[in-house]
């Protein structure tokens, strides 16, 4: 019988459990105070887990005003590769790094697919914010049209091999990736925990390939319509080791409640 990694003894190898809210567009500088003011006074007791939450732009100041000090990482949800530059719309890792910015999300679906970035694109933006010194979250998943014609590992496997590329042992322990099915993402739809175990399974066998034994202490989160009544059988499985949360990250009840399901 598989033991709960929430329940088995500690284990200076283990992977801490990590879970992260995306906001996606959603809460203003104003909303963003309100809603984290509240949330920091319910996580103190939560020890067993790392947590972050990734704001809009207009919002990180705020985010990390009011996390200051607290057990609670700010992200963001892009990066821009370049330094500085004539690259309008876009920010640099130097300008997250000033506020404070720990965490951010690289290569989402929503970005590949309404956006256009490709597996080079995604390549870029993780180099660059390795080398600043941020903590990428590198996203990969199948559509529903790839699924239906049994394509998602073949898939899954070439966004790795593409988003990964030119990382070596020590730049890839400092990545997280999430496996985030596009057909699940807001759709209220999951895979069984077990097909999510067969997927992170095979990401991580990926990484053991590449980048050695250091694959067993990369964490594989993941994400897609993620909520209190799916969350603790995910976190379960073996290489399942936390969640990215959309919806169900952007009010504290709903967060907390999440979270209070994977507690020990």
């Amino acid at each position: 019988m598989k033991t709960s990694k929430l329940n088995a003894d500690p284990n200076p190898n283990s992977r801490r459990l990590f879970v992260a809210g995306n906001w996606k567009m959603h809460h203003n500088a104003a909303e963003t105070k309100a809603v984290l003011d509240e949330l920091r006074t319910q996580v103190d007791e939560i020890q067993h887990l790392d947590l972050a939450v990734c704001v809009p732009y207009t919002s990180l100041a705020a985010a990390v005003a009011v996390l200051d000090g607290t057990r609670i990482a700010v992200g963001a949800q892009n990066v821009h590769w370049m330094v500085s530059g004539a690259f309008t719309g876009e920010v640099s890792t130097d300008m997250l790094k000033e506020l404070g910015v720990r965490y951010v999300i690289l290569g989402h679906s929503e970005r590949r697919e309404l956006f256009g970035e490709t597996d080079m694109h995604i390549n870029l933006r993780l180099h660059a914010a390795l080398n600043a010194g941020l903590l990428p979250i590198v996203c990969v998943g199948e559509t529903a049209k790839q699924r239906d014609t049994k394509l998602t590992r073949a898939v899954v496997s070439s966004q790795i091999g593409g988003c990964l590329a030119g990382l070596d042992a020590e730049q890839i322990e400092r990545v997280t990736l999430a496996y985030e099915p596009v057909w699940a993402i807001g759709t209220g739809v999951t895979p069984s925990p077990e097909d999510a175990q067969g997927v992170h399974a095979d990401i991580r066998q990926q990484l053991h390939r590449l980048f050695g034994d250091v694959a067993e202490r990369v964490r594989i989160q993941y994400g897609g319509s993620v909520n209190s009544k799916t969350v603790a059988a995910m976190l379960e499985q073996r290489d399942i080791d936390g969640a990215l949360v959309g919806n169900a990250s952007l009010k504290v009840p709903t967060f907390r409640e999440l979270l209070d399901k994977i507690s020990p």
